[in-house]
């Protein structure tokens, strides 16, 4: 919706308008001024200055031209409450006026008809907005009461260097004369110059008997006329600021003595005049709104073909130099793009001229070149951060010229705009753009550039910086994606076991797979102690066969063989505990609670197969270190996830070796059974982060204790999916005691190291859990985790199914062990 400024007695009011009625208007409002000191009348059509819009496809259309802007606006960036731009909209629509012409007297009117015309004309200025039909009519009124021959109104103006003239808004109107014909002739008059001008410049009125008489009065405009001019009544109109925004000239007074302007006749030209002040106050409103409206346009489009594309720095240059030059109507566009490597030099230059407008398809991204494209300008704005704005570019001594064609280039360039392009923090310059050699009013003349145009190519430098930099990002990002991808490719071919490894346990796995019952597999008290690092892979294998894997998702033995390889090459050796070994006693817990636990026909075949996968994948590139450490180093780890870092990590390298070619065990299942079971793996691993288990364990604690557990429930199955993973992670608890003493000896000495790590690069001190210093309370301290985290564990799965009555019995008897210990303040299970 469009508004308009109304404006009645100092009162703004909005009134709706059509936009074609606004456009009309201001097409008919906004002129070129011609820049002579003629005093004459020109009696020559009035020029516009909208100029016809390219129609050629692809070129973008320039709505306005910057000239039109050369007043006095408000700045252009102006910030909000919100730090965000202010948009003025299109305000209102040009209504026609009915014009009555009444007869001039000079005999006073009656009171009530004067107050009645009076009346009429503030209606007229509340409701209207056409500044020469109002200022007409206005003059009609007047004529009632002074009775002139003629009158006319000049405007003050201001040019883009803030120099004042008088330019003629209605001239000659008369009686019987129509606002079309009073306005269709322009003459622009000096400051104080002539009886205008000096009314203009001291702000005082002149009423003058005999024109001829005056030195101020120019008598051309009546030896070109044969118009006698006699007696001059001239006096100048005020905005609410005492500031003079025109002047009024009422011209040969037809009644009276000896053809003189009366002081009555002062004093009613005065009180009619405030109207004209009214009238033009609102009409610099609305004319201002509305070209704060069109440059604000211009600003949004130039930010909607910027930010359309973001592909290619080379297209997004394209375009804004095409739209620049559009726009500000220069002969050459160049954009310099700063080259980060070098502090003195350009990563490249794109060029276009005024002719490749035309056809955009000729526009050429060009390596920057001394012999056609001069940089030293662009150097000089990069390195002051400031516009450069030279008018004639061979009269500037601060440019020392050393090519060998310097002659010809200063030739090539007469008036040149220069600007930083700026980052998105205005702390950097990322480019420069430079305009050269602005057309006048004809295509052969050469003008300068002036404040106005600077303003914009300034406005422009700041969507242009945000374009540029985004696109660079983009560019960036795709770099370090593809990068990545190659990265990803040399990581998983390197992290696949060998054709060689993957081959001989084929064939070893070929001949014999010992069985479940032979590996303990199906034990709670299962240890891997006695196993060599072929038989845990044998006996990964055997588990995977005795759940039925290869049949029920068409695995091919060559494919599992080479992922458990896979799998067990991807933890790393030297870190003590979260190893293959951990992992692999990992799945065997699951796998006993499936099988000797009777929960496996409770649980779906997929469900099944993302608890094994997820066990042996848990801890996959494990550091050695927990998510504390990883977030107060720093590690890039801690920038990827916001937390269970490490669990995030475990989860991605899984999928990266599920996805590596020869490793694709799951490629037999459909595109939606695959996505089910990553779910499932992925929320799986997560859970066995302790602080998402002291989370969650209250829920399930709850139902199980009010026997509201519900095997049809997803969200119940889900939840004790996650504690079984919790419950295998830490099954070392419930190992027989030798095994556990000799695991948890593997655990200190992992979580020491790390307490050395905090004590020399975090600067530290580790808590007692990882203090080698405090290592004789790891009894205590084994007591307060199995207190802290297994036994309400284990208490709830023995409820849920008694085979898993095992696991709830070993952690008791290992506690009450760690609690003699600590009671008898013993180390490594040998008395002091």
């Amino acid at each position: 919706m469009l508004y308009r400024w109304g404006y009645l007695q100092g009162v703004t009011e909005l009134r709706l308008v059509h936009v074609e009625m606004v456009n009309a208007w201001f097409a008919d409002r906004v002129h070129t001024i011609p820049t002579t000191n003629e005093t004459v009348r020109d009696l020559s059509p009035m020029h516009q200055m909208t100029q016809p819009e390219s129609a050629t496809p692809g070129t973008p259309t320039r709505k306005i031209s910057a000239s039109e802007f050369d007043r006095p606006l408000r700045p252009m960036l102006v910030k909000d409450s919100i730090g965000g731009l202010t948009f003025v909209f299109d305000p209102d629509r040009k209504e026609q006026m009915p014009f009555k012409f009444p007869k001039p007297a000079c005999e006073a009117k009656p009171v009530n008809d004067q107050c009645s015309r009076l009346l009429e004309l503030v209606k007229d200025i509340s409701s209207h907005l056409d500044v020469t039909a109002l200022c007409h009519k206005i003059f009609l009124h007047i004529n009632e009461v002074i009775a002139a021959d003629r009158y006319s109104l000049f405007l003050v103006h201001e040019d883009s260097s803030n120099e004042k003239f008088l330019v003629s808004q209605l001239f000659d109107v008369a009686e019987g004369s129509t606002p079309e014909e009073t306005s269709n002739n322009c003459i622009r008059l000096e400051w104080n110059k002539g009886i205008v001008g000096y009314v203009a410049a001291t702000g005082e009125p002149l009423n003058i008997k005999d024109a001829y008489e005056d030195p101020r009065f120019n008598a051309e405009v009546d030896q070109i006329t044969g118009y006698k001019t006699q007696s001059i009544l001239s006096m100048p109109i005020k905005n609410h600021e005492e500031e003079v925004v025109g002047v009024a000239q009422a011209i040969n007074k037809k009644c009276g003595t000896n053809g003189a302007f009366t002081k009555k006749d002062e004093k009613d030209f005065a009180a009619y005049l405030t109207f004209c002040g009214i009238v033009l106050h609102k009409a610099k409103v609305y004319e201002t709104s509305l070209l704060e409206n069109r440059r604000n346009q211009v600003l949004l489009d130039l930010a909607t073909l910027i930010f359309e594309e973001q592909h290619s720095l080379e297209v997004i240059l394209k375009k804004i130099a095409a739209t620049i030059l559009s726009f500000m109507q220069a002969q050459s566009c160049t954009i310099f793009i700063v080259d980060d490597s070098s502090s003195d030099s350009f990563s490249s230059v794109f060029h276009m001229t005024s002719a490749e407008l035309g056809d955009p398809s000729e526009f050429q991204r060009r390596s920057y070149d001394t012999n056609k494209i001069n940089y030293i300008f662009a150097k000089y704005a990069k390195s002051t951060m400031e516009t450069l704005n030279i008018s004639d570019v061979s009269k500037d001594t601060r440019f020392t010229w050393t090519s060998e064609n310097a002659e010809s280039t200063n030739k090539q360039i007469k008036s040149l705009l220069c600007t930083p392009i700026k980052n998105g923090k205005k702390n950097k310059v990322i480019g420069v753009c430079q305009l050269m050699n602005k057309i006048g009013e004809t295509v052969d003349k050469i003008s300068a550039f002036n404040k106005n145009d600077e303003q914009f190519l300034e406005a422009f430098a700041i969507f242009c910086g945000l374009g540029i930099q985004n696109t660079q990002m983009y560019e960036t990002v795709e770099m370090a994606m593809a990068k990545q991808i190659v990265t990803l490719e040399v990581l998983s071919y390197h992290a696949s076991a060998t054709e060689n490894e993957t081959e001989a346990l084929q064939v070893t796995a070929a001949m014999t797979v010992p069985s479940a019952h032979s590996l303990k597999l199906l034990d709670f008290s299962f240890s891997d102690f006695d196993l060599t690092e072929v038989e845990t892979t044998l006996a990964a294998i055997r588990m995977f066969k005795d759940l039925n894997f290869l049949q029920n998702f068409q695995m091919k033995y060559e494919v599992l063989c080479r992922w458990i390889l896979s799998v067990k090459k991807n933890y790393r050796r030297h870190v003590a505990y979260h190893n293959w070994r951990h992992a692999f006693n990992t799945a065997q817990c699951m796998f006993a609670v499936l099988k000797s636990g009777k929960i496996q026909n409770k649980l779906t075949d997929l469900e099944i197969l993302a608890l094994i996968i997820a066990t042996l994948s848990h801890d996959l590139d494990h550091r050695g270190v927990n998510n504390a450490f990883i977030k107060r180093s720093e590690h890039p780890l801690a920038q990827l996830y916001c937390h269970s870092m490490m669990e995030h990590h475990h989860f991605d390298q899984c999928v990266m070796i599920l996805n590596s070619p020869g490793n694709q065990i799951l490629s037999g299942l459909s595109l939606d059974e695959y996505k089910m079971t990553l779910k499932m793996i992925e929320q799986a691993i997560l859970a066995t982060d302790l602080a998402i288990y002291i989370k969650r364990r209250e829920e399930f604690f709850d139902l199980v204790k009010t026997n509201q557990f519900d095997w049809e429930v997803k969200s119940h199955k889900e939840l004790l999916m996650a504690m079984l993973m919790t419950a295998c992670d830490v099954s070392a608890i419930t190992k027989p005691w030798p095994v556990q003493q000799k695991t948890a000896e593997l655990v200190a000495t992992e979580f020491f190291e790390q307490g050395d790590k905090e004590r020399e690069e975090l600067k530290i001190e580790p808590i007692d859990l990882m203090n080698r210093e405090k290592c004789d309370q790891i009894p205590s301290m084994q007591v307060g985790f199995i207190d802290a985290i297994c036994l309400k564990l284990y208490e709830a799965l023995a409820e849920i199914s008694e085979a898993c009555l095992p696991l709830l019995e070993g952690c008791r008897n290992n506690r009450k062990n760690w609690e003699m210990l600590a009671t008898q303040k013993l180390v490594n299970g040998e008395k002091k």
